[in-house]
């Protein structure tokens, strides 16, 4: 199966976008991937901020990216784009990093005003940056993720079935096997 990198470009410790990756990540587990989860907040300030290509932290998060069959990028969204924080780690990563691979963008956000940011930011750069195949991604609203004090998180059932499809076309896209979704009535 493929290896997948699973970037949280969220800079909050309690970051919705980060569990719902993270949830997204145990289905794709459960489909035969090995998946990386990287959270961009994790990495040094210093070498985000002041563009340091030779620090240990972004050389070997650079070298994920690389390892990588197929990325899952998800984002906050803020002011109608992705967070500055994911942007400072895509500029440093090779010009064509995501050459060959398969991308699935997923961002979250408060409101539906910002459900194009996906296409309008996101897209583009992760194009540029040489990515093969970028599936369909999916923006879901923050009410709609609940994370329980227990570390639970419970998505609203459209969402979750929305999340379950482009997640199951991405490892589609990849050669995975995909999990058959009930049909609801």
């Amino acid at each position: 199966m493929a290896t997948i990198l699973s970037v949280s470009g969220s800079p909050s410790a309690t970051s919705r976008t980060a569990r719902l990756l993270r949830h997204l990540d145990q289905r794709l587990t459960a489909q035969g991937h090995e998946v990386i989860p990287v959270n961009v907040r994790d990495l040094p300030a210093d070498a985000l901020l002041g563009a340091d290509f030779r620090h240990p932290a972004i050389v070997r998060a650079t070298a994920l990216v690389e390892r990588a069959d197929g990325v899952v990028v998800g984002t906050p969204v803020y002011k109608a784009a992705y967070s500055g924080l994911l942007k400072s780690l895509l500029d440093l990563l090779p010009q064509y990093a995501l050459t060959g691979k398969t991308v699935l963008p997923l961002a979250t956000g408060g409101s539906t005003a910002h459900v194009l940011a996906i296409d309008y930011a996101l897209r583009p750069v992760l194009s540029s940056m040489g990515a093969t195949h970028i599936v369909p991604g999916w923006f879901t609203l923050d009410k709609d993720i609940t994370a329980g004090d227990d570390g639970t998180l419970t998505v609203a059932p459209g969402s979750a079935e929305a999340l379950a499809q482009v997640t199951d076309r991405f490892s589609a896209a990849l050669g995975g096997r995909t999990t058959v979704l009930a049909a609801t009535g």
